[in-house]
């Protein structure tokens, strides 16, 4: 992203797009299982709309033309974004379970 609210930080800018903190409207951290929806391209091949992820962050990454999977938690962010050959989840998958290890085969794949 182009510039994150954490430590006001200037980013690469692969996406030109902001991380912001979740406003204090709930639990923030973030953290817990949640849904991931609109997926597309190569990372979430085989996986069912709605698949449960592993979240564990107080900053989201805002929704770009270059999202590929959305979460809600407090607001609509993006949970996956793609360029060209960069690929980047705001989740973990290696905590993710099945939905998980299906996006890091299909990334090895990649």
């Amino acid at each position: 992203c182009r510039h994150s609210e954490e430590n006001d930080t200037p980013c690469l800018a692969l996406f030109d797009i902001a991380v912001k903190k979740f406003p204090p409207r709930d639990k923030v951290p973030h953290m817990g299982w949640n849904t991931i929806t609109g997926l597309q391209g190569p990372l979430f091949s085989g996986l069912a709309e709605g698949s449960f992820v592993y979240f564990v962050h107080s900053y989201y990454a805002e929704i770009a033309p270059e999202t590929t999977a959305r979460c809600h938690y407090i607001l609509p962010f993006s949970a996956a974004l793609e360029r060209e050959n960069f690929h980047a989840v705001q989740f973990h998958p290696e905590k993710s379970g099945a939905a998980g290890e299906q996006i890091l085969r299909n990334f090895i794949a990649l």
